[in-house]
């Protein structure tokens, strides 16, 4: 074997390199998948601390009314949605399919139920801004119901994304197991 400033070995001219071994593609698309679920999970994170952020600001008055409103109704179970992303980041270590899966049926629980929720809560109220230009609940001089929409709309784009990835990365560890038991 040659080393990268030594001679090349002889006999060879360098294409021999079919037959070496190759990470398994299931392997590659784990570490790819866990990835990209990690950067997910990290914005995530930062919308929670950005909601908690502001429901705490709006509780303690640490501002006046005009410049936070008050949290809606579907802010407080979606702070639950952390737990969903903290089970898929336990999963991560060892592959463990059971916590990947809980994950995912309690993203669909305690973040995205919620989002819906808070889409209709918030509708009469977009509704009312967009007909008559009229807004009652403000964030620094802004329409808290068009900031929360976008915020919701962000969220639900952040765990469809989690949901998609998160599923393809259990049928990729399903491949691997299933490989595991035919030998």
């Amino acid at each position: 074997m040659a080393s990268r400033a030594g001679p090349r070995a002889a006999g060879t001219d360098g294409s021999d390199f079919q037959h070496r071994e190759r990470v398994a593609m299931h392997y590659q698309m784990s570490v790819t998948l866990k990835y990209e679920i990690k950067k997910l999970i990290y914005v995530h994170l930062v919308l929670w601390l950005l909601l908690v952020a502001k429901m705490s600001v709006g509780h303690l008055r640490l501002l006046s009314h005009d410049q936070v409103a008050m949290p809606y109704q579907w802010e407080y179970p979606y702070l639950l949605s952390i737990l969903p992303s903290l089970l898929g980041l336990l999963s991560f270590p060892r592959n463990n399919i059971s916590y990947l899966v809980l994950s995912m049926i309690s993203m669909g629980l305690f973040s995205i139920a919620p989002l819906i929720y808070g889409s209709m809560e918030m509708f009469p109220a977009a509704q009312q801004l967009y007909r008559h230009g009229k807004a009652y609940r403000f964030l620094f001089g802004f329409s808290a119901v068009s900031v929360m929409y976008l915020v919701l709309v962000l969220a639900v784009q952040v765990h469809a994304w989690q949901l998609y990835y998160s599923k393809k990365l259990l049928d990729s560890w399903f491949t691997s197991t299933q490989e595991k038991k035919h030998k």
